[in-house]
């Protein structure tokens, strides 16, 4: 059965552009990301927590806070202590509610703060979770669902907002969140009175991200144009049409070009 995603004319025209798992060769990791990640926490001076105790004492601290699961994503059982730097909850809970926009089931979380003495016998020694600023992502059996979440997680590494991984036993994305970058990139956005998806992903993404924001028939939306891209499928995505995209941007005609910046009307639909 094929996958239920939102907005099907413009998806199945990106679609065809794209062969094989988008960015899915690119998550790769390896001992380089992940010494990364480890001296970004210490940059941060974050703590490595090391038994269940010290998780408890820097949630009643404030450091931790706790994710109980929404609508948009879910805690899976395997986490056993469902706490995260504020910043991560905000990640997710983002995250979380443009990916269901986009794919029509929940966001899994597999695993979030793990104290040193709880690690996986496994586990990297560089490993962040012990700080309380990772999280691991369950990897959705829909291609579909895959190729929008590893594009939105290349964008963010690719501003260095996260380090994200695909690993494959079990299939998850470890996502590592660069905290005070990440919570800039918010901010930024909140600032400038933007409706964005986590960054310049496809139109289908950046057009669900819109809808499950609540955009109001007012909103507008800074859409950056892709190679594929043409005015009738973004107008279909944002529920729009392009005559009133031509008239916004002042365009004399559909003609567009990849990396212009377009202002798009948002629907209320």
């Amino acid at each position: 059965m094929r996958p239920w995603i939102p907005y099907p004319a413009a998806f199945l025209f990106m679609w065809a552009a794209w062969p094989g798992d988008a960015g899915a060769q690119s998550l790769r990791g390896g001992l380089g990301a992940m010494e990364a990640q480890n001296r970004r926490a210490r940059d941060y001076d974050y703590t490595f927590l090391t038994s269940p105790s010290h998780v408890r004492r820097f949630v009643n601290l404030g450091l931790l806070v706790e994710l109980k699961g929404n609508r948009d994503y879910r805690l899976d059982d395997e986490v056993s202590f469902p706490f995260a730097r504020p910043e991560v909850r905000t990640f997710i809970e983002r995250l979380g509610g443009q990916y269901r926009a986009a794919c029509g089931e929940q966001l899994v979380v597999t695993s979030l703060t793990r104290p040193l003495n709880r690690q996986p016998r496994n586990s990297s020694s560089l490993s962040v979770h012990p700080t309380g600023m990772a999280v691991d992502l369950r990897r959705s059996t829909k291609r579909a669902c895959r190729r929008w979440m590893e594009e939105v997680l290349l964008h963010l590494e690719g501003i260095g907002t996260v380090e994200a991984t695909y690993e494959r036993r079990p299939p998850h994305y470890h996502v590592a969140v660069y905290t005070r970058e990440y919570a800039q990139y918010v901010a930024s956005l909140q600032a400038a009175g933007r409706v964005a998806a986590e960054g310049d992903g496809p139109v289908e993404s950046r057009a669900a991200a819109a809808h499950a924001h609540g955009a109001s028939s007012a909103a507008v939306v800074r859409y950056r144009v892709r190679s594929g891209d043409t005015l009738w499928a973004i107008a279909r995505a944002y529920g729009t049409t392009v005559s009133v995209i031509k008239s916004t941007n002042s365009l004399g005609s559909s003609r567009i070009y990849t990396g212009q910046l377009l202002e798009v009307p948002v629907s209320s639909r």
